[in-house]
């Protein structure tokens, strides 16, 4: 069965792919990440609107508008946390930095936090410790000869919502 894909949004670094199906005279709306069916609604009769779902591994929340253009044409756009797509990126990148290597044939995805130190590799946090040296933050991630102590990849934390307060230590 082919399907009527209106939409394809690729999400950090392509780690998520969504795609939005949208059937104009049924009203039918499939969501799929990666490949993988997570909303289906059959024969709606109202043709606009939005359409809410989870992604990654905390759940975060995103939502596709169906909105009408003219006639029947329409526009869909993607938010994450109530931002545009594009907003949400920029900040994910002004908070994380990402480093995607091949390492003996595997690959990994690596995130820093920089609001947190947190250290993620493929979707798993790393157990790390913080040292201070006069003006400069080491951390030191916690490695095996054979590579990081990763997961799989494909489960990134990129939708991490943290408040946690960082506080700068004291000079000596």
């Amino acid at each position: 069965m082919s399907r009527d894909i209106v939409g394809t949004w690729d999400v950090s670094d392509g780690v998520y792919r969504i795609e939005f199906e949208h059937g104009s005279t049924t009203g039918k709306r499939v969501i799929y990440i990666n490949g993988k069916e997570v909303l289906r609604r059959d024969w709606m009769f109202k043709l606009v609107g939005k359409e809410m779902f989870p992604v990654g591994s905390t759940d975060t929340k995103a939502t596709i508008s169906i909105e009408a253009i003219t006639g029947f044409s329409y526009e869909y756009t993607l938010e994450i946390n109530g931002k545009s797509l594009q907003t949400f990126l920029d900040n994910r990148s002004k908070i994380s930095k990402t480093w995607v290597l091949k390492l003996g044939g595997a690959d990994y995805r690596i995130v820093l936090e920089k609001d947190t130190m947190d250290v993620w590799c493929n979707g798993q946090k790393m157990e790390t410790m913080v040292s201070t040296f006069n003006t400069t933050v080491q951390t030191n991630t916690g490695y095996r000869r054979d590579g990081p102590q990763c997961g799989r990849t494909g489960n990134a934390p990129i939708f991490a919502d943290k408040t946690r307060d960082i506080r700068k230590a004291p000079r000596r």
